[in-house]
């Protein structure tokens, strides 16, 4: 079974009415939702008008009728027999994941992590504009990133209050998380993606991703290990 690299703390016939998706859909369903729609982006560009879900499924190492079934949690998109219109999936899954709509995000740490986010130049084409980005190294702060000039994050909370945020990306030292974290919650950003190695809370409502490379690199070793062994 295919899953993102994040942690995280049913059907009807048709598309469904705006803001009716149910809010019981298994969080693993979700994550996988981003992974069908970056394969039909990439079929809608080369003009391919239908897929299967077997298709769909030797591309990413999904069953075929687990694809079904995460799709019916949104509507009944094919039809038997002769698979998914591509453009028509491929914009249900825009409108569904919100790619259809511009998001607002901030990055706080520009350090050498925060800086390669920052400057990531996959997210405006995929609908997320970073519009802000702070630090608190004076050597950083009033320095330009792809044409961004960097503030100092003393200046984020009367910042977020006076232009609100969609989301907050935090890749600061780790004994700055949880105090960042908060400021952001305080400011009323309902998003936030954690690169720090701490395990910072926050308060139900607000959607956390925690993103630790190490913990996955490690994760990795442990099967890389057996492989060894096996030989």
């Amino acid at each position: 079974m295919v899953s993102l690299p994040s942690e995280r703390e049913p059907p009807i016939a048709g598309r469904r009415p705006p803001n009716t998706v149910p809010i019981d859909i298994p969080d693993v369903v979700i994550d996988r939702l981003p992974l069908y729609y970056r394969l039909l982006a990439r079929l809608e560009a080369e003009n391919r008008p239908v897929v299967s879900s077997h298709e769909l499924g030797e591309e990413l190492g999904v069953t075929p009728a687990q694809i079904r079934k995460d799709l019916s949690y949104f509507g009944r998109f094919g039809k038997q027999g002769r698979g998914y219109s591509v453009a028509r999936l491929a914009e249900e899954l825009r409108s569904i994941l919100g790619l259809d709509t511009r998001w607002k995000v901030v990055v706080i740490g520009i350090g050498r992590l925060g800086r390669a986010i920052a400057s990531y130049p996959g997210f405006e084409g995929q609908g997320f504009d970073i519009v802000a980005m702070y630090d608190a190294n004076p050597a950083v702060v009033s320095t330009e990133v792809d044409g961004t000039i960097v503030r100092h994050v003393d200046q984020l909370d009367e910042d977020l209050r006076r232009h609100p945020v969609d989301i907050g990306i935090v890749a600061v030292p780790a004994e700055f998380a949880q105090d960042t974290v908060d400021t952001l919650v305080q400011a009323g950003v309902h998003a936030i993606l954690n690169y720090t190695p701490l395990r910072v809370q926050v308060r139900d409502g607000v959607e956390l991703r925690h993103i630790n490379p190490v913990l996955f690199l490690q994760s990795m070793t442990y099967h890389l290990k057996r492989v060894k062994n096996d030989r």
